[in-house]
């Protein structure tokens, strides 16, 4: 009989194990699929995709050059191979790093980091590169990230100072509090709280002539009964906003500023909601296979790019599933393996082609790219999955706050469930009630607040510059008529304030 995988260790907020994983990985893959994408232009575009992913972007500039002078093409494939060459701009302000500087950033916490010691970690994928017209590149923050991945790495560090964990990242009082309140009330949505929130969004002084308009997005929470409720708008700078409608899949306040010569162009917004905590106490015994209604049926789906049933993807499930039936146990059996990948700091997502494609064989991910991927597993074992997004924040005193991607699952009776892989399973304590391992699979905390109940949908009102991350929405983005602001030209941050419970009941 299949068993779960081990409890991988916690290393920090949203981190899993070490690089067991990413031999688990190994073994159990087979050689990633080249997907390529679909939609308008798909046909003009798909082999340009293949030649970036491949590296080869001199080639690909030149295959797009010749396609975009061809005579009657539409729009949308024009657009579309325009992206392909701002998506090569994009991985070029990400993979900026020769060897020789790898190792000189790694040699500020490895001071005797040898060569042979470097090109052993190379090869074993330690640290994230591309070959790129025949320059071998690293990731920015591949240096970093290898004391993510690397427990030999941590250990030859010549000062231990501690990995940061986020509050949730180990359990804790309130998860506990979450989870004896629901059992004890018999309810799913518990302990309330009233927030004050301000998130700013900072455009880069001369990042648009002096003047010019800059059009801002910043995001604004979902109303979803039972999780956050009582939405008030407060105020924003400036104070004329336009706010997307509660249907918008990914909410935002709209906001237009002319930029100032010399000046940063900052835009905000403030409100306020009442956040709650979930437990779904879920018995696998009751739990039955899905009835795909139609209101579901987009919900165990393919969605090309990002969740693609690849031969990759058939391989990993059926290794990790085996011969389990019970809905529940499979989700549990999916939730292990893909909270065993190791958290690593991430590429821009706008620069990937497959994103669950690339969570299977990259050796690490970060949240989005673990939630994408569990999402894909689980819908192609016929068990709906939907995403949700937004930011995560401290009650703890330390003012900790994050950016965060987790999900939702379908298991009936008990309907939509909660799911962060990245948070992943905890660890009871001698005490604790042993279920609480899986609070995160049918649990959730309050310490968030979700502005996404999709992904890659269309702000409300639309951008007309390439987003910048064209699947999240969680820092904001900006535009001007000569187009995009991308994250290099821009800052995000956070503010938030813990109100009395009774406060502000109706709004937006």
């Amino acid at each position: 009989m299949d068993t779960l995988l081990p409890v991988a260790p916690k290393v920090r907020c949203h981190a899993r194990g070490w690089r067991v994983a990413v031999s688990l990985l190994a073994l159990l893959l087979v050689a990633p699929s080249a997907f390529a994408g679909t939609g308008p232009g798909g046909k003009a575009v798909t082999p340009i995709i293949a030649q970036i992913d491949a590296g080869h972007f001199k080639a690909a500039d030149a295959a797009i050059a010749g396609a975009l002078a061809q005579p009657g093409l539409s729009a949308d494939t024009r657009h579309a191979l325009a992206f392909q060459r701002e998506r090569m701009r994009r991985i070029l302000l990400d993979f900026t790093l020769g060897a020789d500087e790898v190792k000189a950033r790694v040699r500020q916490q490895i001071p005797d980091l040898s060569d042979a010691e470097f090109a052993k970690w190379n090869a074993a994928g330690l640290f994230e590169h591309q070959l790129i017209d025949g320059r071998t590149l690293y990731f920015k923050r591949s240096p970093g990230n290898l004391f993510r991945l690397s427990p030999e790495a941590v250990a030859r560090r010549a000062v231990q100072t501690p990995i940061g964990d986020g509050p949730m990242e180990a359990l804790n009082e309130h998860q506990r509090a979450i989870y004896q309140t629901a059992l004890a009330g018999h309810k799913s949505s518990v302990l309330p709280r009233r927030l004050r929130m301000t998130q700013t969004l900072t455009v880069d002084a001369d990042a648009v002539p002096a003047g010019e308009t800059v059009r801002a997005w910043i995001p604004y929470p979902q109303a979803v009964p039972g999780q956050q409720e009582d939405i008030r708008y407060v105020a924003s700078v400036p104070a004329t906003h336009q706010i997307a409608p509660a249907s918008a899949p990914q909410r935002t306040v709209y906001l237009e500023k002319p930029a100032v010569a010399g000046q940063k162009t900052v835009f905000s917004v403030t409100y306020e909601l009442t956040l709650f905590a979930q437990y779904h106490a879920i018995d696998p015994a009751r739990v039955t296979a899905e009835k795909i209604t139609p209101e579901l049926a987009p919900f165990v789906a393919e969605r090309a790019p990002h969740i693609v049933f690849t031969d990759a993807m058939r391989a990993f499930s059926r290794k990790v599933v085996g011969e389990e039936k019970n809905p529940y146990r499979i989700a549990q059996k999916l939730f292990a393996a893909v909270d065993q990948i190791p958290w690593a700091g991430a590429r821009e997502y706008s620069t990937i082609s497959n994103i669950s494609d690339y969570a299977l064989h990259a050796g690490h991910a970060d949240c989005g790219q673990q939630t994408l991927l569990l999402m894909t597993l689980l819908r192609l074992n016929g068990i709906p999955a939907r995403w949700q997004s937004g930011m995560v924040y401290s009650d703890d005193g330390s003012r900790y706050s994050n950016i965060h991607d987790w999900g939702y699952l379908y298991l009936p009776p008990y309907g939509w469930v909660p799911m962060d892989v990245t948070t992943g399973r905890l660890h009871p304590a001698a005490g604790d009630d042993k279920a609480l391992e899986w609070f995160y699979l049918g649990g959730l905390d309050n310490w968030r607040i979700a502005f996404n109940d999709d992904y890659g949908r269309r702000f409300q009102p639309s951008k007309r510059q390439f987003r910048s991350d064209d699947v999240d929405s969680q820092r904001g983005e900006a535009e001007w008529r000569g187009g995009n602001l991308y994250f290099d030209q821009l800052d995000y941050g956070f503010d938030w304030q813990v109100l009395p419970a009774a406060q502000g009941r109706s709004g937006n």
